[in-house]
């Protein structure tokens, strides 16, 4: 990932959504040496922020419907999170949790693009985002998983303004040009009841002994440690709760 902050239009959070805070909390702080601190205040639903020494890098939150699923959701920001939304919806997205504030915080909504992928947009307040990028632990890359290429690269590009660098076998994305994540084509490989996904990536020193480690603490591996061509090593990780991230490497 060439940001290294939050910028308007670019991925500025991740957060698990899970049906087991606690034992989320020892998962990826024995992973990748998060620090926890949760708000047991009522009004924020006991949300967790995970930290790299002084600096947020993800969250955590316990599933407040029984339809949610255990997954990893990507946050995108937006200068006006209202107009953000009207944007999806103009697109052919669609919206399933209006502009609300979080406290003192921001602003947030979370939509569907028309392929079926959720993310999320974050009008950012007193908290911008993550503190950290590219660092081992920290988000480093995101990735659009989907069965309608075409028609979410219009999407994306029309309500984002992303750059496009496409070859033949993979999209990458970028706000002026500098690359942020990337889009993977789902085939007949994929099973059928997986949707289409955001799927963030977390820098790690060793991909190899990351996912060796995941394993031990009760994960599972959906792609074993591979080199991508000119590219990072990378692994993708499903936690014992069923969530599934990236983990990689720069070569």
């Amino acid at each position: 990932m060439k940001l290294d902050r939050p910028v308007t239009g670019g991925p500025c959070w991740t957060e698990l959504g899970t049906s087991d805070p606690e034992a989320a909390k020892r998962f990826y702080a024995d992973l990748f040496g998060w620090r926890p601190e949760t708000d047991t205040r009522q009004e924020t639903g006991c949300y967790t922020v995970a930290h790299i020494g002084d600096a947020a890098v993800a969250g955590l939150a316990p599933l407040h419907q029984e339809s949610q699923p255990v997954a990893w959701n990507v946050s995108f920001a937006v200068a006006d999170a209202d107009a953000a939304v009207a944007a999806v919806e103009t697109a052919g997205g669609t919206v399933t949790l209006a502009p609300t504030d979080v406290l003192d915080q921001g602003r947030f909504a979370v939509a569907f693009d028309p392929g079926g992928a959720a993310f999320q947009l974050w009008q950012a307040r007193s908290f911008p985002g993550a503190g950290l990028f590219n660092a081992p632990g920290a988000l480093g890359w995101v990735e659009l998983l989907t069965r309608a290429p075409d028609r979410v690269t219009e999407f994306y590009t029309t309500v984002f303004d992303w750059t496009v660098n496409a070859s033949e076998h993979y999209t990458q994305w970028g706000v002026d040009g500098a690359d942020f994540g990337g889009m993977v084509t789902m085939d007949d490989k994929f099973p059928h009841e997986v949707p289409s996904h955001w799927l963030p990536y977390f820098a790690v020193e060793n991909v190899d002994a990351t996912a060796d480690a995941a394993l031990l603490a009760g994960g599972h591996l959906l792609m074993e440690p591979m080199s991508v061509p000119h590219g990072p090593r990378i692994a993708v990780v499903r936690d014992a709760q069923g969530a599934a991230f990236g983990i990689h490497q720069e070569s």
